[in-house]
C-alpha cells in the first residue's frame, strides 16, 4: 500500500488559516501534541486538574487559530476532567491525537 492510499484512508483534515498566522500555527500545533502526552500522564496519575486547565485553554484558543475541532475537543476534555471520567478523557485525548495526525494547514490570504 502506498503512502497516498494511507492518506486517503486516514482522510486528511484541511484547515484553512489566514496566512498572517503562518509563524504561529506550527508552535500552536506542536504544543497541542505536547498536551496530548501531558494529558496521558495526567490520566494515568489521576491529575484531573491539569487536564481541566489544558482543556479550558484549548477551548479558548482553538477557534482563534481556525481549529474549531480543538475548541470542541477542549470543551469535552474540560467537562470530562471536572467529572473525573477517565474513560471519556482517554476517548477525547485519543480523538485529539488522531485529529492532530490528520490535520493539514492551508494558508490563505
Amino acid at each position: 500500500m502506498t503512502d497516498h492510499n494511507n492518506e486517503e484512508q486516514m482522510g486528511k483534515i484541511i484547515v484553512r488559516v489566514d496566512e498572517d498566522l503562518d509563524d504561529l500555527i506550527p508552535g500552536f500545533l506542536d504544543n497541542r501534541h505536547k498536551d496530548v502526552e501531558t494529558m496521558k500522564d495526567a490520566i494515568a496519575s489521576g491529575d484531573y486538574e491539569t487536564i481541566c486547565v489544558l482543556g479550558h485553554s484549548m477551548k479558548g484558543s482553538g477557534g482563534s487559530y481556525g481549529f474549531d475541532a480543538i475548541t470542541d475537543i477542549g470543551t469535552l476534555l474540560e467537562t470530562a476532567a471536572k467529572d473525573e471520567d477517565s474513560l471519556e478523557l482517554q476517548r477525547w485525548v485519543n480523538e485529539l491525537s488522531v485529529y492532530l495526525g490528520r490535520v493539514e494547514v492551508v494558508y490563505e490570504q
